[in-house]
Formats: C-alpha cells, structure tokens, sequence
C-alpha cells in the first residue's frame, strides 16, 4: 500500500473518530498496527490534527466569536475544564507512554466508551446552558475529558456524557464538548511538535503534497462528521454508536488473545 493511500485512510478515521463518539485516538491504534505504523508518524499527527481543529473553527465560528465579544466567561470555564486534561496527559506522557500505543487497552476502551454511549442514551432530557455552568461543572466534564486521554475512550463522548449529567441540554453539551476540544487539540498539538523538533531526523520524509493531501481530507471530513454529531444529538440518537464501539472493541480484545494468547 503507497503512502498516499496510508494517509488518506488515516485522515478519513482522524475526521470521522475526532467527532462521532467512536475514538479517534483508539481506531488510529488499532489501525496503525494492522497497517503498520509511518515513519513520519509525529509529523502526520500533527497534519491531521490540524485538519480536525479547522473543521471546530470553520463550524463553530460564531460561537467562538462570541467567546471573544461577548461570553468571556466561557474562557475561563474552558481553561478550568482543561486543566484535568493536562495534569493526565503530561502524567502519561513522562511516565506511562506505552498506554497511549497499546491496541488491547484501545480495544478494551471501546468497550468502556460503549457503555457511556449506552448511559448516556438513558439520562434524562436536561434543559442547562453552557453559558450558565458553574466553575465545578465545567471542572467535571475537563475530568471526563482526561479520561479519553486514554486511547479507545471518545473525547466527544465522554465529554458529552459528562455535560448532560451536569445537567446541559443536548445541543450545550455538544457545544461546550468541542469548545473544549479546542485548547486539548492544540495541546496535543504543540506537544507532538515539540517532540517532533526536539529529534535529530525532524524532517519528514513525506511530500509536502501528501501531508497537505492528508491535512485538507481530514478537514473536509471533519466538517461532515461534526454535523453529522450535531444532527444525531438533536434527534437524542448518539448512543447508537455503543452498537459499533462494543462489537468493534471485544473483535480487537479477542483477537488479541487469539494472535498472542
């Protein structure tokens, strides 16, 4: 398989996982080590994030102008909610990296994202606005988002999962999930460029054409996975997805035990 295939089919998971509460961190695992992991890997990373963050800003834009003009104190709950995940990634980072490479431990998170998905389809209709959370609530759900650190477990899942359980109605909850997204993606970011320059071989070898290739697909299919999240939680539908985490996460479990056991 070419490169540029390689790269288009991790793009296409980045911008359809990044959203849908499916993982994108987990099924990039998973398929990396059925593909074989690209040498440039911290480099694509870093291409393909990139990508997803645009499909918030180009989406969400007027919500983050207003963020600016208007509700400002929503930065300061943005910044509370992200601080859980910082203190859990840089944890994992220095000691624990092996975690966040781990195809059982993806797989196993899957199933766990499954049963918030399954939670989440049985809470009840909550009528809060993001605008209105207090400082705890917002720290709440940034502990929801740390969790997803851990690959297998959905960022916009769980983060979800922990608005509407502070009491946030549906389309809030989404919202205030991808705010947060903001600030943990250009983290995750800054973080993998870091380590990235930080190494001898800092150059990647793949074409600018190909990363720039890579970059605009998991954009373009950011934007429709980021309606697609937005639709199906209006119509109260997200826990469908447990119907794909569970199965997809015992198949990679089980065969893990198979090839290893």
């Amino acid at each position: 398989m070419t490169d540029l295939y390689r790269v288009l089919i991790l793009a296409v998971v980045q911008g359809i996982a990044e959203f849908l509460p499916i993982s994108s961190s987990g099924h990039l695992v998973i398929l990396g080590s059925m593909l074989g992991e690209l040498g440039e890997s911290a480099t694509l990373e870093i291409i393909l994030h990139a990508g997803t963050l645009g499909s918030i800003l180009v989406v969400y834009w007027r919500k983050i102008l207003d963020l600016i003009t208007r509700d400002r104190r929503v930065v300061g709950l943005m910044i509370v909610g992200t601080l859980p995940a910082v203190v859990v990634g840089l944890t994992i980072k220095e000691g624990f990296p092996w975690l966040i490479r781990s195809p059982l431990l993806a797989g196993a998170m899957l199933i766990v994202t499954g049963g918030l998905l399954v939670l989440l389809g049985r809470l009840p209709v909550r009528d809060g606005r993001y605008t209105a959370m207090s400082w705890f609530s917002a720290w709440v759900v940034g502990c929801f988002q740390a969790i997803a650190i851990l690959p297998g477990i959905s960022r916009s899942g769980s983060t979800i999962v922990g608005g509407r359980m502070m009491g946030l109605n549906n389309e809030d909850s989404v919202t205030f999930s991808f705010l947060l997204a903001i600030p943990a993606i250009c983290g995750a970011t800054t973080l993998a460029l870091k380590d990235l320059l930080s190494e001898e071989t800092a150059m990647s070898s793949l074409s600018v054409p190909l990363l720039l290739a890579g970059s605009i697909c998991s954009f373009l299919v950011g934007i429709f996975a980021l309606k697609w999240l937005i639709y199906w939680s209006q119509e109260d539908r997200l826990h469908w997805f447990a119907y794909w985490c569970i199965p997809a996460g015992v198949c990679v479990v089980a065969l893990h035990f198979v090839n290893f056991g």
